[in-house]
């Protein structure tokens, strides 16, 4: 079941004991380190080293007390610069539902504005409902599919056999 946006509750507050800080090289190690543990299950491998070493200048790191605590990685499309892509995004658990992952957003909608940028571009899996709501809180919708699973339009096949995705855009 996807929450509605008024269901979502989302605090509209900055997270204050967090510093943002633009992505680093050698983050890799610390990031994928820790976010499959984050996520609950293993993601890692969509975090290759590729993205700390081309993709920083639009990617954010959130830091308390000196330690990684969420990030965001995307950059613009080369295909259609008009289309930033935020490939990827998460948050320590014991600090979700508090503002950061809204406030590392918002430094990528501010950086893709910059470029030029008219619209934001992420995918997730139809059964991560809670991404789905989260997105949709954001801004975010989802686009037509070319079939639905649980009532989410997919494309199927997206990142491989059996790998439908959840397509989402917001206009900046």
């Amino acid at each position: 079941m996807i929450r509605h946006a008024n269901e979502w509750n989302m605090k509209q507050t900055e997270p204050s004991s967090c510093t943002i800080r633009g992505l680093r090289e050698s983050d890799h190690a610390t990031i994928t380190g820790r976010v499959d543990e984050w996520w609950g299950r293993p993601v890692r491998g969509a975090l290759l080293r590729l993205f700390f070493e081309h993709f920083r200048p639009m990617s954010r790191v959130a830091e308390q007390a000196g330690d990684i605590v969420g990030f965001i990685i995307g950059f613009q499309s080369q295909t259609d610069p008009l289309i930033a892509y935020a490939h990827f995004i998460a948050v320590a658990p014991n600090l979700r539902r508090g503002g950061l992952a809204r406030t590392l957003y918002e430094h990528f909608f501010s950086e893709s504005r910059a470029r030029g940028c008219a619209f934001v571009e992420a995918i997730t899996a139809p059964i991560n409902t809670t991404s789905i709501a989260f997105h949709t809180c954001l801004g975010f919708e989802l686009l037509p599919g070319t079939a639905s699973v649980n009532g989410v339009p997919v494309s199927v096949d997206h990142e491989g056999p059996g790998q439908h995705r959840a397509r989402m855009r917001r206009a900046l």
